[in-house]
């Protein structure tokens, strides 16, 4: 648990903010659960080919299923397994974020929405999910709404990093949008901002605001010691796109972020 802490506390940036607020048996499990995404992370976005990628993503499914088997192996999965057993987290969600990061592996575009839904769910809802089951809730409704908030977060990246994405070819933004909006993969590249692309971004972040706005109702089901995580994640980060919103979708220039002291 300390290592998994150490690894947030270097990695989590806003996210860590938001954990110190748990009790602390809570707050060393979302350490553990936040370390296993960043491992998976790392194996996605590091240096060497696909398929040498593909195979260290295989390697951790492995891992994984050892932990969930009562036969964990390095300090992030014993922290896991010991999280996973106390708060009844399915394996099948780590699993879903694997699948998450695996498509960063072999897809770079995404034709619909619904397409990027999917994505969005793997990589950041399945996270929420996860985060419940440690926040603990009352009813069931607070799955949907765990799923909204982690949509809705997932979108913010996307409108924050959408130059920095394009220059390394991946467009998330869906392609049935660009072309309704009468913009080109060429202009997202080229960081060139006029009325197409501010039309096309405040699409995009009336979706974006959408999921923030109906996952409020996730608060009130949560554990109440639980509560202020919550509401600190879905504050900092729907703060962070009113922040980009007033900039006028200039995300071009340099990345937009909040501030330490706020």
């Amino acid at each position: 648990y300390d290592e998994c802490q150490s690894i947030t506390r270097r990695e989590a940036r806003n996210f860590y903010y938001a954990f110190v607020t748990l009790p602390n048996d809570r707050r060393r499990s979302i350490y553990a659960a936040y370390a296993f995404g960043r491992l998976a992370d790392d194996i996605a976005d590091g240096d060497g080919a696909v398929d040498s990628k593909a195979a260290a993503l295989g390697g951790l499914r492995q891992a994984l299923h050892a932990a969930f088997s009562g036969k964990p192996e390095g300090p992030i999965m014993t922290a896991l397994a010991d999280s996973a057993a106390t708060y009844d987290i399915p394996e099948s969600l780590f699993h879903d974020i694997i699948d998450g990061v695996e498509m960063d592996l072999v897809k770079s575009r995404y034709a619909t929405f619904e397409e990027l839904r999917e994505y969005c769910y793997r990589v950041a809802s399945a996270v929420g999910l996860v985060s419940i089951q440690i926040f603990g809730y009352t009813a069931p409704q607070a799955k949907v709404h765990a799923v909204e908030l982690g949509l809705a977060m997932q979108l913010t990246n996307i409108i924050r990093d959408v130059g920095e994405d394009a220059v390394s070819d991946r467009i998330y933004i869906p392609q049935d949008e660009l072309a309704r909006f009468g913009c080109t993969e060429e202009q997202l590249k080229g960081a060139r901002v006029d009325a197409n692309f501010l039309a096309l971004m405040q699409f995009q972040a009336g979706r974006a605001q959408g999921y923030f706005s109906s996952s409020k109702a996730l608060f009130p089901l949560l554990d109440a010691r639980s509560r202020g995580c919550a509401s600190g994640l879905h504050q900092l980060y729907s703060k962070l796109l009113n922040r980009i919103e007033r900039r006028g979708f200039d995300v071009f220039k340099e990345r937009v972020s909040l501030p330490v002291w706020e």
